[in-house]
């Protein structure tokens, strides 16, 4: 059984452990100290560190923990990642033997050019993905490097992903995205639950992620571009209607970057 632990850094980001049998592997550690304490004040062995791209939010700790635990470090091929050992482009199925795990890696690109995601069909029963900043809790990562349909596209992968996979992104964004979705969907019963639900764990301190694919799919205007309200939101913003579902995309994308 794999246990998923989550560790804090700076003001929003979540660092995931994914822990067993004494062993953790470390997914996106931007900064070593809450990695470093927690392998400190819990005796377990870092076995690996995976990373979804480059930003230094996410990787900026490698060097520091690489210096006090020598261990394969995973990410993306196509981002200049220091420290990475195993690079990856999406399709491969990389293997944790210490954590019997296998993960398997879908591209994504959007964010950034090389991002990837992490797929655990095995982690409880559920499966999990590690995806980043590309999918979030009622959102999604803005354009840095990709194109709207590169982003579409990556989004459509994790969309197919069976309902009740959980997804663990790395920011606590949900709450500023809903609001963002009830902009696009106000008559949406679905984000307005999520909604009082979400605002009722912030003010008592607990955290929105893990989501899941389902809760996505249902709340999340990024991935619902072929919803009649959000197509038609996305005419109200181009004066005409979408020709497809990556222009209704990139009209509520271009949206949110202004809200």
């Amino acid at each position: 059984m794999t246990e998923i632990l989550g560790l804090h850094a700076f003001d929003d980001n979540y660092i995931w452990l994914l822990r067993g049998r004494g062993c953790v592997a470390a997914v996106d550690p931007g900064d070593a100290a809450p990695v470093l304490d927690y392998l400190e004040k819990s005796g377990d062995r870092l076995c690996a560190i995976l990373a979804t791209h480059h930003h230094g939010d996410h990787v900026g700790g490698l060097a520091e923990i690489l210096a006090r635990f020598p261990v394969p470090v995973f990410g993306p091929e196509l981002e200049n990642i220091p420290g990475v050992s195993h690079p990856l482009t999406g399709g491969e199925r990389i293997e944790l033997p210490e954590l019997a795990l296998h993960l398997d890696i879908i591209a994504v690109p959007g964010h950034t050019r090389g991002h990837i995601a992490y797929y655990g069909p095995s982690i409880d029963a559920d499966g999990a993905v590690f995806c980043g900043d590309t999918l979030f809790g009622a959102g999604c990562g803005r354009l840095f490097e990709g194109t709207p349909a590169q982003m579409h596209e990556s989004l459509a992968k994790l969309a197919v992903l069976p309902a009740p996979t959980l997804v663990y992104c790395a920011h606590e964004y949900t709450q500023s995205n809903l609001r963002f979705a009830l902009a696009v969907e106000p008559g949406s019963i679905a984000v307005q639950r999520r909604s009082e639900h979400v605002a009722q764990d912030r003010a008592a301190g607990r955290a929105t992620i893990p989501t899941s694919i389902r809760v996505e799919l249902e709340t999340n205007p990024f991935l619902r571009w072929d919803a009649p309200a959000v197509r038609a939101a996305a005419a109200s913003r181009l004066g005409r209607v979408p020709l497809d579902a990556v222009e209704t995309f990139t009209a509520i994308r271009e949206w949110k970057n202004r809200f």
